[in-house]
């Protein structure tokens, strides 16, 4: 695994100079505010429950993960040598931020959290994953999700 720091200066200073886009702040769809939303996650981290089959490099499908999985039973199956995972074994929600969200509902902050939250493996091409996008919004609809926390990885 390579971390930042040991990648040689020259290099990590083109990784950390690399340009991010902007986006308008403006919702695209109207709501109610933040405290009466249902809110799911939707990770780009290949996690998946201990049982479930492995995401694969180019899977353009996801992994569907109970909000009430113990984070012992949550699996990390992306894997890069560029990628580093300590993060991610030091506190799950690093990756998936349910008991982050589970704190917010408490504290009158959100509505609820969704029964159900998903991860896709990164690194896929998103001009594959359009069909299966449009199914897991209907899993969504049917949930009752009105917020979705987006966690690229």
């Amino acid at each position: 695994m390579v971390r930042l720091a040991d990648v040689p200066e020259a290099e990590r200073n083109v990784i950390l100079g690399l340009a991010l886009p902007t986006y308008d702040t403006n919702p695209a769809v109207a709501g109610p505010p933040l405290r009466e939303r249902r809110v799911a996650v939707v990770s780009t981290a290949g996690l998946h429950r201990r049982n479930d089959r492995p995401f694969r490099p180019g899977d353009e499908d996801y992994r569907v993960i109970p909000g009430d999985t113990a984070a012992s039973e949550i699996i990390m199956s992306h894997a890069s040598p560029n990628f580093d995972r300590t993060g991610y074994q030091a506190d799950i929600n690093i990756a998936l931020p349910i008991e982050r969200l589970r704190e917010m509902a408490a504290d009158g902050e959100i509505g609820s959290v969704a029964a159900l939250h998903y991860s896709f493996m990164g690194a896929t091409e998103p001009e594959y994953m359009e069909a299966t996008a449009h199914e897991l919004a209907r899993h969504l609809i049917a949930d009752k999700v009105d917020a979705v926390l987006l966690v690229p990885i």
